[in-house]
């Protein structure tokens, strides 16, 4: 006889649902942080040059989008400025990336149109998105595989059940059978 199968509701979701999830997630939070800045960067640019502006907003987008990435897209407990830092170098290799791809349009068309430009900037845009995912989630934001508790391990997992047996528990391990809670 075999055993009944799992009911749907009971098995975990599928590694490529929360994949999907969280680039959804990802895209919406940096969509948003991207039109918050576009509309900042009207408003700076007025009283500030351009180029000032917009190393303004380019800093604040990233440092806000970084903390949405980490606690929305990625549901990491990663923080700090190292977060913020490789998070910076991701977007300066994308900067890289979408500024190759209009210079290359430039060498290949001396005089593109703007539809051309349009084109060939969003779709290096997204493949620099596509790339800046990848690098947050298996770098940046991975998550750590749990390392090995204290007295665990060949040694401590003998120290533990010897003292099961005389009826108590070892120094960090759980009793077994007993409904333990962390604090």
């Amino acid at each position: 006889m075999t055993a009944p199968a799992p009911l749907l509701h009971d098995r975990p979701a599928p590694e490529a649902h929360s994949l999907l999830a969280a680039f959804v997630r990802f895209v919406v939070c940096g969509g948003g942080v991207g039109l918050a800045g576009s509309g900042a960067l009207v408003l700076l640019s007025g009283p500030l040059p351009m180029v000032v502006a917009n190393a303004v907003i380019t800093v604040v987008s990233t440092v806000v989008a970084t903390e949405l990435h980490s606690r929305i897209s990625f549901r990491s407990e990663r923080r700090g400025w190292g977060v913020h830092l490789q998070s910076g170098m991701t977007v300066a290799v994308s900067y890289a990336f979408t500024t190759g791809a209009l210079l290359l349009l430039h060498s290949v068309r001396p005089a593109p149109t703007a539809l051309a430009e349009q084109g060939v900037y969003l779709a290096a845009s997204a493949l620099a998105g596509v790339g800046r995912f990848a690098l947050l989630r298996v770098v940046v934001f991975a998550r750590q595989a749990p390392g090995p508790a204290a007295g665990t391990g060949a040694a401590g997992e003998d120290e533990a059940a010897g003292a099961e047996a005389a009826g108590g528990t070892a120094a960090g391990a759980v009793p077994t059978g007993r409904l333990a809670m962390a604090a």
